[in-house]
């Protein structure tokens, strides 16, 4: 079981025209800037939006085809989405809005309320249906609005920016909250994010969607490896890597160290930026930097001016330098170099 998708529309200036497959239990994040089609392309799935072309393709049932006549209603599509301001429904109760989809689909009063229930209480919230949802923190919201969601029991989850509202520091909580519903959800996950750290944690795939067109397909680490436009480059050109950090050094699964700055302990992503990256080919001496690795090139890409050194090693990095410092260099792949950082240009999330 599977989604397919093949959109065709046109609106205003905008001719969205995007393909891509998600696989049952799979999250594919949709990254791009604002006005590229991420969110047109999410109401397209929902039925929202009719096609103009292409279809698009549920489970084996079609549920939006112009060419042979076929728009399936939203109601009757298996697909639940969660909106970036969550749209919860401000003169009902938090259990009644948990419940609305369940009953608007025809289950009882009673059915639809104990299923609602049972979602509070997954999402960490049992305590708070009667209350309203103006009384909500932010994070709570995002919950309620998650539960409400996939208390329809979609095959599809349609996700627009769900952590763009919150602050910081909620931020954090739910993106690892989130990771962990998603995990457990079986059916088909689209995520619609123009940040690249979302997309790293929570994403199986990424799809980069630039003026209505998908310019690029992989994971992040592949396409911030290989980006196929300036754009591409500007966009996910940063080195995320996942660790656990103690006494400010984060330690990765395969063993590599960054030393941090002001990092709490546990759990963390790190952020390094290509540019913040210097290469040498001698070890360095004397320099201020605090993390210092050698590794060997194994790609090298030319995009203009800008070029960007892949180096493989117990911290995979791409960095990036000019086309006179590549020539300078006299750099090729299978070159071994030294990589230096320093701690305080390394940005670093909990995970």
């Amino acid at each position: 079981m599977s989604l397919a998708v093949d959109v065709q529309l046109v609106l205003g200036s905008l001719e969205l025209d995007v393909e891509f497959s998600v696989a049952a239990g799979e999250v594919l994040a949709l990254l791009g800037p604002n006005g590229a089609g991420k969110s047109s392309t999410l109401r397209c799935l929902a039925g929202v939006v009719p096609l103009d072309g292409g279809s698009i393709e549920l489970d084996d049932i079609v549920v939006d085809c112009p060419a042979d006549d076929v728009l399936v209603a939203p109601e009757h599509r298996r697909v639940a989405m969660v909106f970036q301001d969550y749209l919860l429904f401000e003169h009902m109760s938090v259990i009644d809005n948990v419940a609305f989809g369940a009953r608007a689909r025809g289950a009882t009063k009673a059915d639809a309320r104990r299923a609602a229930s049972q979602w509070l209480a997954r999402v960490g919230l049992s305590e708070h249906g009667a209350r309203r949802p103006h009384s909500l923190s932010g994070g709570e919201a995002q919950r309620v609005a998650l539960a409400r969601a996939l208390a329809t029991n979609p095959r599809l989850l349609l996700l627009d920016e769900p952590l763009a509202a919150l602050d910081a520091g909620a931020r954090t909580l739910m993106r690892r909250d989130l990771g962990q519903h998603l995990s457990s959800f079986d059916g088909m996950t689209v995520l619609v994010t123009h940040d690249p750290v979302d997309a790293y944690a929570l994403a199986d795939r990424v799809a980069v969607v630039e003026g209505g067109r998908i310019v690029q397909v992989g994971s992040l680490a592949e396409v911030t490896a290989h980006p196929r436009s300036r754009y591409v480059a500007d966009l996910v050109g940063m080195n995320l890597v996942s660790g656990v950090v103690r006494d400010h050094l984060l330690v990765t699964e395969s063993g590599g160290e960054v030393v941090v700055a002001d990092a709490q302990p546990g759990p963390s992503f790190a952020v390094i930026r290509p540019q913040a990256i210097s290469l040498m080919r001698e070890a360095p001496a004397g320099v201020s930097a605090r993390n210092i690795w050698h590794g060997v090139v194994s790609d090298v890409d030319v995009l203009g001016e800008r070029v960007r050194v892949s180096v493989a090693g117990p911290l995979p990095l791409t960095a990036e330098i000019t086309a006179a410092a590549l020539e300078s260099m006299r750099l090729r792949p299978g070159d071994g170099l030294y990589l230096a950082v320093k701690a305080t240009d390394i940005e670093v999330y909990p995970a």
